[in-house]
């Protein structure tokens, strides 16, 4: 199991959340996603390896930033 965590910027409500945890869930390999709402940080975990830059693409697509 492989484990990486990010810091999301605009994040403001539990709807923000959601959709930050179903989209980055679909990415393939990923098996389980946190995000803590006052702190931005999203940690997830899956197959060895995860694909970062679609993790990242994941996020974005929401409309978050990586910071």
């Amino acid at each position: 199991m492989t484990t990486s965590t990010y810091t999301v910027t605009g994040m403001t409500c539990d709807h923000c959340v959601r959709s930050v945890k179903e989209e980055v869930g679909e990415v393939p390999g990923v098996t389980t996603v946190d995000v803590d709402l006052p702190t931005g940080r999203v940690e997830v975990s899956g197959t060895a390896p995860l694909d970062d830059e679609a993790i990242r693409a994941a996020i974005a697509e929401v409309g978050y930033e990586v910071a």
